[in-house]
């Protein structure tokens, strides 16, 4: 690990993908079941990579001795990049706040990294990099030049959690709330608790605080199982907000805060960054301005007016706690337009599935949201003929090149797998 830490520091730009421009970067050569990362080493290096790590002793003696100079062969690549990870974690030694939960986390992220950032050269979770490959990625990405790490951590099953945390370790913890999401991994929503609650283990096992929503009655219980950890309480009670056309207005004690997320939902989230700001001892004011300027962006609960509709792009992922909460936010905003929804399966619910689309259908006919386009199996057949629905989303693009939707105010979410974003040149 020393040898190849000393090669990092030298060449401190990681890739995964010879298919990128590779100069000067330390390539790893990752595998799976489908692809093997090993077999486009050489061709890396060949392309300007600086040094390449690998597992496969074929490749390396295939490799000319210019080549071996800057192969680093080690048993498994990918744990060698999650203990190369670690390793770096620890010369950084600056404190690291990992945030998990069912919903919200990347908004979180967003908020919370930006309120830091007014104090702190802070480095944050790009993107979708928050699983077993990424969080390594994003904490190899921070050099010594940064003073706070904010890590998103994502999972689908017990155990994720606890090795991410192993990477990471963190010093500080938030988990955004525990719903019913990817319960076919967790094995149901006491799985979800106990998977999420891994992240609240480490921290009590190595002195770390969690921040926890006092509303929350399962953070709460999960709090109370841990005794000795640490715990700043939050609550997004003392928020006062409303939904304007430009997104959510708060009040937060004397201070009014003109943010541009959608759905009041999203209180908790800014309550969450509040509170981080607070402990932090940024200003309040600055804290304010950290919230305003956070615009959603990637299909998670973006607001957008096109020449045809008024959307809400909220497709990038759904489970039911998010659908549930989107959907109560949506009916009860006041809109002049006619509403209307497009809904994608939740994917990952296993036994849970038939129940949860159900549970979402009835929720559309309690509140008489009668227009409503749902695609994918799980709602074709919770509707039973009492909405438009269609297998999949290329059925629902031809449907609306025939029956174009216009001055619709629409609210689109699905699982990411389902690609409803490719509606969304049509509305």
């Amino acid at each position: 690990m020393e040898k190849l830490y000393s090669f990092f520091e030298r060449t401190p730009r990681i890739t995964t993908d010879s298919r990128r421009d590779v100069r000067d970067t330390l390539f790893f050569a990752l595998h799976g079941t489908s692809f093997d990362g090993n077999r486009y080493a050489l061709s890396a290096l060949e392309a300007g990579a600086a040094g390449a790590v690998i597992d496969s002793p074929e490749i390396f003696n295939q490799a000319s001795d210019a080549q071996r100079e800057v192969l680093i062969l080690v048993d498994d690549t990918l744990q060698a990049l999650q203990h190369l990870a670690a390793w770096h974690r620890q010369q950084l030694g600056i404190p690291i706040l990992a945030i998990t939960g069912s919903n919200g986390k990347t908004t979180t992220k967003e908020l919370v990294g930006r309120t830091l950032s007014q104090r702190f050269r802070t480095a944050t979770t790009q993107g979708n990099l928050n699983n077993h490959i990424g969080v390594p990625l994003t904490l190899l990405a921070m050099d010594r030049s940064i003073e706070f790490g904010v890590v998103e951590m994502g999972a689908s099953h017990c155990g994720e959690i606890a090795q991410l945390c192993a990477i990471a370790q963190p010093n500080f913890g938030l988990i955004t709330n525990i719903g019913r999401a990817h319960l076919e991994g967790f094995g149901g929503p006491e799985g979800v608790m106990r998977g999420k609650g891994e992240l609240l283990d480490y921290l009590c096992a190595h002195q770390g605080t969690a921040f926890c929503l006092q509303e929350s009655e399962a953070l709460q219980q999960m709090i109370a199982a841990r005794p000795s950890l640490q715990v700043i309480h939050y609550a997004a009670s003392e928020l006062e907000g409303h939904t304007t056309p430009q997104g959510v207005e708060v009040q937060w004690g004397a201070l009014k805060i003109h943010s541009a997320l959608v759905g009041e939902y999203n209180l908790h989230n800014m309550a969450a960054a509040l509170a981080i700001g607070r402990y932090f001892e940024i200003p309040d004011p600055q804290i304010c301005t950290a919230i305003e300027h956070f615009t959603p962006d990637n299909n998670r609960s973006q607001r957008q007016r096109t020449p045809h509709n008024l959307l809400i792009r909220d497709a990038y992922n759904a489970n039911p706690s998010s659908m549930h909460a989107a959907l109560e936010n949506f009916i009860h905003e006041p809109s002049e337009l006619s509403k209307a929804v497009i809904l994608g399966d939740m994917r990952e619910l296993g036994d849970y599935a038939a129940d949860e689309h159900q549970a979402i259908v009835k929720m559309l006919r309690e509140n008489h949201l009668t227009e409503a386009y749902l695609v994918g199996p799980h709602f074709t057949e919770a509707a039973q003929g009492a909405f438009h629905t269609f297998p999949d989303v290329q059925s629902l693009a031809h449907y609306l090149t025939l029956h174009p939707l216009t001055e619709r105010f629409l609210l689109v979410k699905g699982s990411h797998s389902i690609g409803l974003e490719s509606l969304f040149e049509q509305l």
